[in-house]
């Protein structure tokens, strides 16, 4: 098992006894002398500006433009962006309806589930430019529920099929090797160093909390505090 999941199963028991003890059913909580894995920091991989124009361009040669424009300018989760119906996007109100993902199961099958977090179940603002480019899509198959369709069975493209299409993408466009939720770290990280604030970036990935956000993105906001900091001597130095 790895790290991340012995964590999820210790914080898990860890507030269910902690509840036996509040209703006096045990004693103490005997998970408190468990010692838990510490998580392994991994290198994290974005996808360069300089890189973007030559990725959008490989991915519009194999008619997924509309599927990765989202997911850069949107940073949804694999799971989160093969499950989309047309009835979640809004034109009017330019929005996006977080409501489902679509989940492996045991023999290799694929459902699709509600969210396990209620923060994951979200709202987001689209820009014109990716709304436009969606409407397009849409006028391809307009007949078709799924936002973007298996170009085989028509039905939810399967997850591990956009994952070898991304692949595909990098290595047709002659570009370093990242993870498809690379993606999602590149929306992250542009938009926090374009000045989106953290709070905002949080509610768009659908993390628990701005705090999440803070120390997966350290790399990013350690550079903004410094420029922050920098601004501010000028600011208040210029009155000494």
């Amino acid at each position: 098992m790895s790290a991340s999941y012995v964590r999820g199963l210790h914080m898990m028991l860890h507030n269910c006894l902690d509840r036996a003890v509040k209703e006096r059913l045990i004693l103490r909580n005997p998970t408190e002398d468990c010692i838990v894995p510490k998580l392994e920091k991994k290198e994290m991989h974005i996808l360069h500006p300089e890189d973007i124009s030559a990725y959008l361009k490989e991915a519009e040669k194999r008619g997924m433009l509309a599927m990765f424009f989202l997911e850069l300018t949107t940073g949804l989760r694999k799971g989160e962006i093969v499950a989309l119906l047309w009835s979640d996007l809004d034109e009017q109100s330019m929005t996006l309806n977080i409501c489902k993902q679509a989940v492996r199961v045991k023999g290799g099958g694929v459902k699709v589930t509600r969210p396990k977090t209620e923060t994951s179940i979200r709202r987001i603002s689209l820009s014109q430019e990716t709304v436009d480019i969606l409407k397009k899509e849409h006028a391809k198959h307009p007949e078709i529920e799924y936002m973007f369709p298996s170009p085989v069975t028509l039905g939810m493209y399967y997850p591990d099929s956009v994952t070898a299409v991304h692949n595909k993408i990098l290595k047709s466009a002659g570009l370093p090797h990242i993870h498809l939720h690379d993606l999602r770290h590149t929306f992250a990280t542009l938009a926090l160093q374009n000045g989106v604030d953290v709070k905002t970036v949080s509610s768009i990935l659908g993390h628990y909390d701005a705090g999440f956000t803070l120390r997966t993105y350290t790399h990013v906001t350690t550079k903004m505090q410094e420029e922050a900091a920098a601004t501010m001597g000028k600011l208040i130095g210029a009155n000494v």
